[in-house]
């Protein structure tokens, strides 16, 4: 398991949200925020892993690198995803859609073939991590929060940051999986 690639792959799925994050910690309380982005961040891994342990047990490795062109696809598409406006009252719904209607996709192209080769343990493992620098990253939005040149970096150069890290752990996903030794074995 290669926890710096889980640690870039999150950062990456969820910096887009962070920007949203400000808003979310600006409007409701802190507990509603996290509990809502952790309840999206569980769903979401939970989804992946099941799906990836699925395919790894019904197909060889070096075809689940083919998953690597999912994270790639999501960082050249250009749609951009725009937070929906949510009429619920609960604070914690608001952010767990918000969270799920930004992240999904993302969340799922990228961190399928990064959990696909993983056992429970590890996923457990990588939970509790997720958890923890979830929770620490929602803190640290809150106070940076009021920060003007932070707001004005990240929205400047965010996009283009998130789309990097979509493409680097795509092509890690391509390499790692054995699909292009099986390719250029084939010349």
């Amino acid at each position: 398991m290669n926890w710096l690639l889980i640690l870039i792959t999150f950062l990456g799925v969820n910096l887009d949200f962070f920007f949203i994050l400000l808003f979310l910690l600006k409007k409701y309380d802190l507990k509603s925020v996290t509990v809502g982005y952790l309840i999206g961040l569980w769903m979401l891994l939970l989804l992946s892993f099941n799906v990836g342990q699925i395919l790894a047990h019904f197909l060889p490795e070096w075809i689940l690198g083919l998953l690597g062109f999912l994270p790639i696809y999501m960082a050249l598409k250009d749609e951009d995803e725009d937070a929906r406006e949510i009429s619920h009252k609960s604070p914690v719904v608001i952010t767990l859609v918000t969270y799920l209607s930004i992240c999904a996709g993302c969340n799922l192209a990228l961190f399928l073939p990064v959990l696909s080769d993983i056992n429970t343990i590890q996923f457990i493992q990588v939970i509790l991590m997720l958890t923890v620098l979830s929770i620490l990253i929602i803190f640290i939005i809150k106070s940076i929060g009021q920060v003007k040149v932070v707001n004005n970096l990240m929205e400047k150069y965010g996009e283009i940051l998130t789309k990097l890290v979509y493409i680097g752990v795509g092509i890690y996903v391509l390499f790692d999986s054995g699909l292009v030794a099986h390719i250029i074995s084939w010349f």
